[in-house]
């Protein structure tokens, strides 16, 4: 039996095959080392992230996290909920606690679910894998399974604006969260200061307004290398794909020469753990991280 148990909502940009799947390669990596144990939540549905931009009101999205929790309650009792992509987290985090305070979104949640056969009897607590892997388990315990420490290797914690407000990590600071600095710490790998770690990357901007979108990810990227990274790391998959991907577009915006590897908490885990490039999905970057696959090599 796993030493801890959870219920796991993938997501739809980290399920297998997706843009973010590397990062749920990774996850799976990490936890077979940490003895966690994730059971995939049946028949899961979109979190419904975006569709509030598509004026589809409130109540269609905190129904698709309502029908997620009941699955979950029904199949998974008394499991928390584990998600990797911050955007799930926030929206189910945010259901969670409306439903929770108003009869009225309650009822009208419970009349759709009835559609489908389902209702909610409790919602399991919501957490992040950041979160399970610091208030669950801790440093110390995080740091006892690192068998290749990531000496000589500087990155900068990406936190973005999703894991930070307004729930984020419990103790941590808004302004300056730790959190990632120490994630990053405990396998070995250096954190350097910087003053963009809470920056939002842009984010649905990416392509209604290219433009901003892309100077926000240009302060973010200039401000870590400025500080001595070679790396960025970041706990969210819309922070990973917008920075790593739009490298190119603003080097020919703005004549800049990025080419800075931006990975997940997780790949670096599973590598500081003793595992294989492969095993940390470092195949699935676009910036490809040529130190970290030579140090998995080794």
């Amino acid at each position: 039996m796993a030493r801890k148990e959870y219920a796991f909502y993938p997501g739809c940009s980290s399920q297998m095959g997706a843009s973010a799947s590397n990062y749920l390669v990774s996850v799976e990596s990490m936890c077979r080392h940490l003895d966690i144990k994730l059971t995939e939540i049946p028949d899961w549905n979109c979190c419904g992230a975006s569709i509030s931009y598509a004026e589809s009101g409130e109540l269609p999205r905190h129904v698709m996290n309502a029908r997620n929790f009941a699955l979950s309650e029904t199949n998974l009792p008394g499991q928390d909920i584990v998600a990797t992509c911050a955007a799930c987290w926030l929206g189910a985090r945010e259901s969670k606690e409306r439903l929770e305070n108003s009869d009225r979104l309650m009822a009208d949640t419970q009349t759709a679910l009835k559609e489908a056969g389902l209702s909610i009897k409790a919602i399991p607590e919501i957490r992040h894998m950041a979160e399970v892997l610091i208030e669950d388990l801790g440093y110390a315990e995080l740091q006892r399974h690192v068998k290749k420490p990531l000496e000589g290797m500087k990155f900068a914690g990406y936190v973005g604006c999703q894991t930070n407000r307004p729930f984020g990590i419990a103790g941590e600071s808004f302004e300056n969260p730790m959190y990632l600095d120490k994630l990053i710490e405990t396998v070995g790998g250096e954190a350097v200061p910087y003053d963009q770690k809470v920056t939002c990357c842009g984010g649905a901007l990416a392509f209604s307004e290219p433009e901003k979108s892309q100077a926000q990810i240009k302060d973010i990227i200039e401000s870590a290398y400025d500080n001595g990274a070679e790396m960025i790391v970041t706990p969210c998959p819309l922070c990973q794909a917008n920075v790593e991907v739009y490298q190119g577009q603003i080097n020919k915006r703005y004549g800049t020469k990025f080419d800075i590897p931006v990975l997940y908490y997780s790949q670096l885990m599973t590598l500081a753990y003793g595992g294989t490039a492969k095993d940390a999905g470092l195949n699935g970057n676009v910036v490809r991280a040529r130190k970290l696959e030579e140090f998995a090599a080794k």
